[in-house]
């Protein structure tokens, strides 16, 4: 059996985690125990109602809501944060195991490594010593310096306009 793919989605246009669901919905539509973990996210995002309650579908939720930017944090909330990212990289690892996942999507992991919440050997070596069929999905502004060697497909998601640009802010169904 060929080893399975990593992929990345990055860069600083809207898509990266619709595309990443996109490919989960297709796997877990293929029979394939798909699990779901997002790094810096609040969980109210409007498709993880559809993804729960799909067949073989699994969501790691975080250890705590993360209710602000990284860089509004004191020193002591980043350090909290930090503590939190590495626990709930540590029970995305269980997941994938528990359930024998056949792909692996992690949503804005490559910026808690570049935020420094998340150590870049660590997800490497994670990449580099994952079970032979997991497939496994990263999001996020930039491959890390671990990351983007291991990487099979980079995709990068280009903005050219977006409404941010004019001060609007995200809308319930269509950006979260």
């Amino acid at each position: 059996m060929e080893q399975a793919k990593i992929h990345i989605y990055c860069g600083d246009g809207k898509g990266k985690t619709t595309a990443a669901i996109g490919l989960s919905i297709r796997s877990c539509g293929c029979g394939w125990p798909v699990v779901m973990s997002q790094f810096l996210k609040g969980t109210n995002s409007g498709e993880l109602n559809i993804l729960r309650s799909l067949p073989n579908y699994h969501y790691v939720k975080p250890v705590a809501e993360l209710c602000k930017f990284v860089f509004q944090m004191t020193d002591e909330e980043k350090a909290e944060c930090r503590r939190q990212v590495q626990q709930h990289f540590r029970d995305t690892v269980a997941a994938v195991e528990k359930y024998h996942a056949r792909l692996l999507v992690m949503d804005e992991v490559l910026d808690a490594v570049s935020l420094g919440m998340l150590d870049d050997e660590e997800l490497a070596d994670f990449l580099k010593n994952r079970p032979e069929d997991l497939e496994v999905v990263m999001t996020g502004r930039a491959p890390t310096p671990c990351t983007d060697p291991l990487a099979d497909y980079i995709t990068r998601m280009q903005k050219v306009r977006h409404p941010f640009d004019k001060g609007l802010n995200a809308r319930r169904g269509v950006e979260f």
